[in-house]
């Protein structure tokens, strides 16, 4: 059975620093056993990772880490994409040794214009030098970012040439109308909506669930979402979702994530972000934990200093 037969909600699980910018490995495997204990699995190495400020190294040295601390690999789909074909290579090769359920690919994004022809190639040159049946590939649209779209086009000359291995993606556009063409037009795909409180929506026409970065915060109740059994218990967990979704996204995101698990584990150490972003300031703060308390948010059980 597809690792993505039943809706999921994974996580970009955000990545704790030590005071010399140093990944907080103890941090992160400990946040990981929380969030898969709340029912989320876990895309590492995402947008709200702050992936592309991580090195090839890290990265790979990271997901050893926590398949070593025995979370199973099943839940995991780590973002593995690269400007440079020989990391996204490596990464994806890495991911797919380690037994990961997927491997989350951005486009290559520094050139822009670029044409379906060199996006295939791209994809292409991967798939075929990991080389293995094994591998499952989800695209990750996020143009907004990347500057380079992932069309629909090309989508379906992917899944023509590597049916067994081209089997989902994740789309951030953040366009409505873009997620719904993509589960009418490519039934049986694996499409993650970036959202949520787009979930009601994209259910009912087939999504595999959502990538979201909300789900660092508040992942049992989108897996409750994901659950429901009556359209009137979705509409009453959806409601307690995209509230909480709406009231986050307002902020610098990252920041903001980071801000409020800091919060609610009382654990300072996880506001600090790397450059180029910076923490939220003190009273952005403040007003985004007194709105979330407000709503009785909480994340329960959280407790992640120490793996």
């Amino acid at each position: 059975m597809s690792a993505f037969a039943q809706p999921r909600v994974f996580a970009p699980v955000v990545t704790p620093f030590a005071d010399d910018l140093t990944v907080d490995t103890d941090r992160l495997v400990a946040f990981c056993r929380w969030l898969t204990g709340q029912g989320a699995g876990l895309a590492l190495f995402g947008t709200n990772s702050e992936a592309n400020s991580l090195a090839l190294a890290e990265r790979r040295a990271l997901l050893d880490r926590v398949v070593e601390a025995g979370i199973d690999p099943a839940q995991l789909l780590p973002g593995t994409g690269a400007c440079a074909l020989p990391e996204a290579i490596e990464l994806t090769r890495h991911a797919q040794r380690a037994g990961c359920a997927g491997a989350l690919m951005l486009p290559p994004f520094y050139y822009k214009g670029v044409s379906d022809d060199g996006l295939f190639g791209y994809y292409a040159e991967v798939i075929e030098a990991v080389g293995s049946a094994d591998l499952r590939v989800l695209l990750y649209h996020i143009p907004q970012f990347t500057g380079v779209p992932i069309s629909h086009a090309l989508i379906e000359r992917l899944i023509a040439a590597y049916p067994q291995t081209v089997v989902g993606i994740k789309d951030s556009s953040g366009d409505w109308a873009n997620t719904e063409a993509m589960l009418r037009r490519f039934p049986g795909f694996a499409v993650f909506p970036a959202s949520e409180a787009l979930l009601t929506r994209a259910l009912p026409l087939g999504a595999a669930g959502c990538i979201s970065a909300t789900a660092n915060i508040q992942p049992h109740a989108i897996a409750a979402l994901l659950r429901a059994a009556t359209p009137e218990a979705r509409a009453l967990c959806d409601a307690k979702v995209s509230t909480i979704r709406l009231a986050v996204q307002a902020q610098p995101m990252i920041p903001a994530l980071k801000r409020i698990v800091a919060h609610f584990a009382n654990d300072p150490a996880w506001t600090r972000v790397r450059p180029p972003l910076t923490q939220m300031d003190a009273a952005q703060s403040a007003a985004l934990i007194d709105q979330l308390v407000a709503l009785g948010f909480s994340m329960p059980a959280l407790d992640v200093a120490n793996a």
